[in-house]
């Protein structure tokens, strides 16, 4: 830490309880100075002769009396002891802790150059502008303390120095950086470490380019703004940094964020720190993660934030909803809602995406500048992924309403999918949860599927899925033994037209799926829950050859196919067929 002696002579200050200061002299002092419940007993010359205030006070003053009060003197007791000692000549310590009160109070007292030269004042600013804001934690401790000296510390500028000192270090290049600073982040890499050796010399540690973020997570919301303002005013940082470094201040400053449960506490102050953190998001694309705006938006919610800045995060989260994990997205219901997840939340953010289509009406024009244009096929795929597996997690609450499911679903059933397999997950966990449900709606969830793009073990699963209407199982069936006799691809346009509406089948390949490929395709949980069911399923029926099952299905799709064109009840002739034996068939695994 910088510091600055003034004075050369011994410190004669001296305490007379709690409330009584003087100058142990032998010459008698002839100013008393009452500054709140303390008492200074001075003397006239030494004073007189630097502060015009002073000089006006002690004018206008009783000439019986020479008694005065100063209750409004910036820093109180303390800085006019500074101030007194500088004009008696004796030793005192300035640093970043006191020097903002001794310079308000100099400026109080008007202790200029006019006065007499090589003032107060004077000393003060060279230091500050020497030692004070070249140093990057002395300045942060400076605009810490202007806090509790305004306006004076505003008026005088010395916040606006702070803000400039430290805007202007944390902008320049890692490389230049020369002085110490904290950095104990989680993503400090062993390729930051001091490198070893190389011929004799020792390499320098490489700086990260987010090295300030740590040490401005001590700043108050209001300064820490001001701050983060400045440095985005200057242009030099990029917005990731800036991400970075929102993402590091609202982790230390709200209780329970990153673990997604805001604590107890003042909600008033941590409202107003959501919403500073939200105004201070950068605009462009991906400079904050995915996970940490989710979490913004669920602590919005949960502190009772304004409409306007939870519409903005919805939208920035909407723009890069590609991203999005599973895990993120589990959000917690609030308090009296009887579904588990909050899928609510889901819903309008994939809605905000739908609609960028219509970027023009539905984004905020603050947002014109990062958005790349319409989503492209890439973006639309890795949102649907993100929805048949956040909806596969979701359907496992016995509460979820079955319209929330299918109005998530459909909002992208029309996006770009390699495989349906995680809707197909989907549909199934909501029916093992819900087993009441009808069987018109079981066909609703079903006309979700495509069939043609169902990989081998999904098919072979469906095949055996008892919750399932038959018609679905049918259908699988059908275009499997179809491709099968037909061993060709060119056949599956004929079974597309074949099929009722054209909407049902699959698209599996002539050669059978090995289970690494299901796999890859899959996330752990989703292939050992169906594996699972699978391998159960096959224990019961045995062990019965390819094509022995592939003739049993085929006599059942036939038998079935012929029941659906009879003209008769759809619904009625496919529970017909359920009571039949030829229901052994479709136990069987497909192989």
């Amino acid at each position: 830490m910088k510091f600055m002696k003034l004075g050369s002579k011994p410190d004669q200050f001296q305490n007379d309880g709690d409330n009584i200061r003087y100058v142990a002299t032998e010459l008698a002092t002839d100013l008393i100075i009452n500054v709140g419940d303390v008492k200074f007993y001075l003397h006239k010359f030494p004073l007189l002769s630097k502060s015009s205030h002073l000089q006006k006070l002690v004018g206008n003053a009783n000439e019986e009396n020479d008694e005065i009060r100063i209750d409004d003197i910036p820093g109180g007791p303390t800085a006019l002891e500074i101030c007194a000692k500088f004009c008696y000549g004796m030793v005192a310590t300035l640093n970043a802790y006191n020097v903002v009160a001794a310079r308000c109070a100099a400026e109080y007292l008007e202790m200029h150059e006019a006065v007499e030269k090589g003032n107060l004042i004077y000393k003060i600013d060279v230091f500050l502008t020497s030692s004070i804001f070249r140093s990057w934690k002395d300045s942060i401790i400076l605009l810490q303390i202007t806090r509790s000296h305004l306006p004076w510390s505003e008026e005088l500028k010395i916040v606006s120095h702070c803000l400039d000192s430290i805007a202007s270090k944390a902008s320049i290049e890692p490389s230049r950086v020369d002085w110490s600073y904290t950095y104990n982040r989680k993503k400090l890499m062993s390729g930051n470490e001091q490198d070893p050796l190389w011929n004799g010399v020792r390499q320098q540690q490489t700086v990260p380019k987010d090295w300030w973020v740590e040490e401005l997570c001590e700043l108050q919301i209001d300064l820490y703004k001001r701050v983060i303002s400045t440095i985005r005013a200057k242009g030099r940082v990029s917005a990731d940094v800036i991400g970075d470094s929102l993402q590091a201040y609202v982790s230390r400053r709200l209780p329970g964020f990153s673990k997604g449960t805001i604590r107890g506490g003042d909600t008033l102050k941590y409202r107003y720190l959501v919403e500073t953190i939200t105004e201070l998001l950068p605009t462009e694309m991906n400079s904050a993660p995915c996970s940490f705006l989710l979490k913004l938006l669920q602590a919005s919610f949960v502190l009772g934030c304004g409409e306007l800045g939870r519409r903005e995060l919805m939208q920035k989260i909407a723009l890069q909803l590609g991203e999005a994990t599973v895990a993120d997205f589990l959000i917690r219901s609030p308090n009296g809602e009887m579904a588990l997840y909050n899928i609510d939340i889901v819903y309008d953010l994939v809605e905000q995406f739908v609609m960028q289509e219509h970027s023009d009406c539905s984004l905020d024009p603050k947002f014109n500048d990062m958005y790349p244009g319409f989503p492209s096929d890439a973006a639309k795929e890795n949102v649907a992924t993100f929805v048949d597996s956040y909806l596969a997690e979701a359907a496992r609450d016995a509460s979820l309403p079955l319209s929330r499911f299918l109005d998530l679903a459909a909002m992208v059933s029309s996006f770009p999918r390699q495989t349906h397999d995680r809707i197909y997950r989907a549909i199934d966990m909501f029916l093992k949860e819900h087993p009441e449900i009808s069987k018109s709606d079981k066909k609703k969830m079903c006309r979700l599927m495509d069939c043609r793009k169902l990989s081998g073990e999904a098919c072979a699963h469906v095949v055996q899925n008892e919750r399932l209407p038959l018609r679905v199982v049918m259908q699988v069936l059908f275009f499997e033994h179809s491709r099968a006799a037909g061993g060709g691809s060119d056949h599956t346009m004929s079974i597309k037209a074949l099929l009722p509406g054209g909407s049902y089948g699959s698209s599996r390949s002539g050669t059978t799926n090995t289970d690494d490929d299901w796999e890859g395709e899959q996330t752990s949980e989703e292939i050992k829950s169906l594996k699972a069911e699978l391998a159960s399923l096959r224990l019961k029926n045995g062990g019965g050859g390819a094509e022995k099952g592939g003739a049993r299905g085929a006599k059942m799709v036939a038998k079935m196919w012929s029941n659906e064109n009879s003209g008769s009840d759809t619904s009625g002739s496919l529970e017909e067929s359920r009571s039949t034996p030829s229901r052994s068939s479709r136990r069987r695994p497909l192989s």
